[in-house]
């Protein structure tokens, strides 16, 4: 998988930390920061930019750089206080996207508001799949089925735009099975294959991983 974008994780609890070794494992350019040293120390094995700073502070955020990151997961849930702070400095650092971990709905609506692109709840998507999906470039949420076959909601690609289904033959080109068109919070499983697609639709596919990845 090529990688094009460059990853920081803040808090390297159990969550964070399985964030940032998915990353590494799919190639991808990893800065983790963590305020405890001990844990700093113990995940450097696997993620070879481990820092021990807080990043709270407005002067570390600059000394690590954090404008050259494009997309930043703060995973420090428990401590809302940090939460905001780092989504706000990211944030006026210019890095481009920003995920949260959130403790509950309320932070999650307070963390959005300080500047949150998504928030995510633990319960509802692990580390891993959070991983995958970040990496899944195109892709808005990727849930794997077994090894070899994954669901995906991705978006409209710009060419499929004023085409039907019909006459894009997504499955034969693309070997990909549409299961589903989501409009906003509507979604419908039985659906006109002559209908026109546009930007605001999302299309909910079922198919074979390998022939997902020729989709990126």
């Amino acid at each position: 998988m090529s990688i094009n974008k460059s990853y920081a994780v803040f808090g390297l609890g159990r969550y964070g930390l399985a964030v940032a070794k998915e990353l590494v494992k799919n190639g991808a350019d990893v800065l983790a920061v963590d305020i405890d040293e001990n844990i700093v120390n113990s995940a450097a094995a696997d993620i070879p930019f481990c820092k021990c700073a807080d990043v709270t502070d407005p002067d570390v955020i600059r000394q690590l750089g954090i404008s050259n990151v494009d997309v930043a997961i703060i995973a420090m849930a428990s401590n809302l206080e940090a939460n905001v702070m780092t989504i706000m400095l990211c944030k006026e650092a210019g890095v481009n996207t920003v995920i949260a971990k959130c403790a509950d709905d309320m932070q999650g609506k307070i963390l959005s508001k300080v500047g949150a692109d998504k928030v995510v709840l633990p319960e509802r998507e692990s580390g891993t799949r959070l991983a995958k999906n970040i990496l899944s470039s195109g892709f808005v949420d990727v849930v794997e089925l077994s090894d070899d076959v994954s669901v995906v909601e991705l978006d409209v690609k710009n060419e499929w735009i004023g085409k039907d289904l019909i006459e894009l033959n997504l499955r034969k080109k693309y070997g990909i099975n549409i299961i589903a068109i989501k409009t906003d919070d509507r979604v419908q499983i039985d659906f006109d294959p002559t209908m026109k697609l546009t930007g605001q639709m999302n299309l909910v596919v079922i198919a074979h991983t390998s022939k997902i990845e020729k989709l990126k």
